[in-house]
């Protein structure tokens, strides 16, 4: 009978030990701070707050994974704005009532850009679904817009 208490209190006496390091160390309590701005979708922020919980303690597996990620995520979000910005300028363009060849060979060039940009992405398992479905989108578009201006 004494057996059947003493092994569980052993487990849960480890286990809290365990988890008061894990909150005490502000290596790892930076590292919930950043997991926390990721999952929200501040990505800027937590890859800072990894990369500082890494810098105090390397062997933070948990700030690793967040600051690989973060860095992933970023680049996505990094498409999106040069997407929106050149969707700009191509929309501008398609307001004039003839394009000209110059015209044609800009959008050319920048679908090319954007294709190429995309090639380079590579989402992880955690990378968030939304953010690479929006980038899938837009790569569509700029793919569908490069067919129709070669032709």
């Amino acid at each position: 009978m004494n057996t059947k208490l003493v092994f569980p209190s052993i487990a849960g006496a480890i286990l809290l030990i365990m988890g008061l390091f894990f909150l005490a160390n502000p290596s790892y309590k930076i590292s919930i701070e950043a997991k926390y701005h990721y999952e929200v979708g501040e990505y800027k922020e937590a890859y800072k707050l990894a990369q500082e919980a890494f810098s105090l303690d390397l062997y933070n597996r948990m700030a690793s994974t967040i600051m690989a990620q973060s860095k992933i995520s970023l680049q996505y979000v990094a498409y999106m704005e040069m997407a929106n910005k050149y969707m700009k300028s191509i929309n501008e363009i398609a307001t004039h009532e003839v394009i000209s060849n110059a015209d044609k060979a800009k959008i050319r060039t920048i679908c090319e850009i954007m294709i190429g940009s995309y090639t380079k992405l590579a989402p992880s398992v955690i990378t968030d679904k939304e953010l690479v479905e929006k980038v899938a989108s837009y790569h569509t578009k700029f793919e569908s817009l490069f067919e129709k201006v070669n032709k």
